[in-house]
């Protein structure tokens, strides 16, 4: 729209300024060196002073367009150097929360890691303290044994002790009694006089 409007208003002048300047031209509409410019009279008639006028008017309106276009470009250029310098803002702050987030998150593995390390040797220490353990379990078992091995050697003299005592008693008692019932004389360790039977050698009567 804005196209179209600036296209009529240009057609417009167009038409005043053809119009101007061909109705002031003759002798009837002469200047006459009444008009100068840095010092210079313009001669000739009123309309070529309207063509001036036009040309002067074009020449400021294209260095107007010419200022406003720059002006216009520099707004451009200030607004996109503005909108990138908004961005890389934007990016460093993203920038700064990606590396503190970083920063955290590589503290929190260095905080693992330290736990890791001391469960490590938390649990290197005790499995020390079991070898430690263990070994002092497996010496009281080689005690134990070597103690068990010592009882039944004991043991196993006291009975051996034991049933020797107790046979040679018991051969004594036997070879006792067969004394005493056999022969008192030898259980008494004396000689006793025997009795003489008085039916000789035949068995005495029933």
């Amino acid at each position: 729209m804005i196209i179209i409007l600036g296209l009529i208003i240009l057609v417009i002048a167009a038409i005043a300024a053809v119009a101007g300047f061909f109705s002031n031209t003759g002798s009837a509409h002469a200047v006459n060196g009444a008009f100068s410019v840095f010092g210079h009279h313009l001669n000739g008639s009123t309309g070529t002073l309207f063509l001036f006028g036009i040309i002067v008017g074009a020449a400021a309106m294209l260095g107007l367009g010419l200022l406003l276009t720059g002006a216009r470009h520099t707004s451009r250029r200030g607004l996109a150097a503005r909108r990138d310098l908004r961005h890389s803002r934007r990016q460093a702050a993203a920038a700064d929360k990606d590396r503190e987030a970083l920063a955290g998150q590589r503290d929190t593995a260095r905080a693992k890691t330290a736990t890791v390390a001391q469960e490590r040797d938390d649990l290197t220490r005790q499995r020390d303290d079991l070898a430690e353990q263990r070994d002092d379990l497996a010496g009281q078992r080689e005690n134990l044994l070597k103690q068990r091995e010592d009882l039944l050697d004991r043991d196993a003299r006291i009975r051996a002790t034991s049933t020797g005592t107790r046979t040679a008693p018991d051969r004594y008692a036997a070879n006792g009694d067969y004394a005493a019932n056999g022969d008192p004389a030898t259980s008494s360790g004396e000689e006793q006089p025997r009795e003489e039977n008085p039916f000789g050698n035949r068995p005495a009567p029933l």
